[in-house]
């Protein structure tokens, strides 16, 4: 008798078993081992730690490849790149962000850690309701790509990033209804200290409020760069553990990316462009004949236009640059 085995959005539910106890390993190796102590994470540990996760993503996609096939294994690797390379204008939010709460370096790394976990419910939730939409009404992937044309085009042409940290409503929303004290209380997230009438109540720290608004400020981010991952593949496993990993990756490069984020001004067209081909394309293939215009290319267009974006970026920019510390 043959086993069947039980299927979650196409594929195999021991996949994305696999897949997620990757990621519960990696993230207690991070707080177990690599940062187990609050600490100032510098330039050196955090291009290290995010090689360590480029070199696990790229062994996932050597895993996909033999276990799911070429196609797949580029897409995986093509979606990495456009999620990671979106990712990059959340590093200046983030940055703001833990400006406008006055965090120090020694408590940063603990709430982007923490980040991550909200990042893996709410992008399973965005990417699996993604997923039945397309397979349920198939012109769902032309309205993707038309938002992301109008995107590309709007983002090509933006002079500036908005940047008032303090009008955002899921702030106002959360200190209307918690108590928050003024100042921070170590690492911790919550405290119980005095309230209005002298008694000891739980209150909310401001490294609390700066997790919330980076978990918001993810959202508003996935809404730009899940629908161009669906642009790219279908495949709801391909699009969540690109996803995924990129995140991974790029929280880890966060503490070597601040520093030199200005040396990177014009890769904001770079991704314009990469969103009006990845958009183009959904509506290039019928015409073409094609099912989908094919991976290889993708991912050669995406290269190029990445590459071409920094390049362009730090010549630009290079009376900027400032000798290593």
């Amino acid at each position: 008798m043959e086993l069947v085995l039980l299927e979650w959005l196409g594929k195999p539910v021991w996949m994305w078993a696999g897949f997620l106890t990757v990621v519960v390993a990696l993230l207690a190796l991070d707080l177990g081992l690599f940062n187990r102590n609050d600490h100032e994470i510098g330039v050196r540990e955090s291009l290290g730690l995010s090689a360590f996760y480029i070199a696990v993503a790229f062994a996932f996609g050597a895993w996909m490849w033999s276990r799911l096939g070429a196609d797949s294994a580029i897409d995986y690797l093509t979606a990495y790149a456009v999620e990671k390379s979106l990712a990059m204008d959340n590093v200046f939010v983030i940055a703001l962000i833990f400006s406008a709460f006055s965090v120090p370096r020694l408590y940063q790394h603990r709430v982007l850690f923490w980040g991550v976990l909200g990042v893996i419910v709410l992008r399973a939730i965005m990417i699996g309701g993604g997923a039945v939409l397309v397979a349920r009404y198939h012109w769902v992937l032309y309205l993707f790509a038309g938002f992301l044309i109008i995107t590309g085009v709007r983002m090509f042409f933006a002079r500036g990033v908005e940047t008032d940290i303090e009008d955002n409503r899921v702030l106002k929303w959360c200190r209307r209804r918690m108590r928050v004290t003024p100042g921070l209380h170590g690492h911790a997230f919550f405290v119980r200290a005095p309230n209005r009438s002298g008694q000891l109540a739980l209150h909310a720290t401001p490294l609390f409020l700066a997790l919330v608004t980076i978990e918001f400020a993810d959202v508003i981010f996935a809404v730009d760069s899940v629908p161009a991952v669906f642009a790219i593949t279908t495949d709801a496993y391909v699009v969540y553990t690109s996803n995924i990993f990129a995140i991974l990756g790029l929280r880890a490069l966060y503490f070597a990316l601040a520093a030199v984020i200005h040396r990177f001004a014009y890769l904001k067209q770079a991704l314009a462009v990469l969103l009006v081909f990845i958009g183009a394309k959904v509506f290039a293939a019928p015409l073409l004949g094609l099912e989908k215009i094919p991976p290889v290319f993708s991912l050669s267009v995406t290269a190029a236009i990445l590459i071409a974006g920094v390049v362009w970026s730090l010549w630009r920019t290079r009376a900027e640059a400032e000798p290593p510390r």
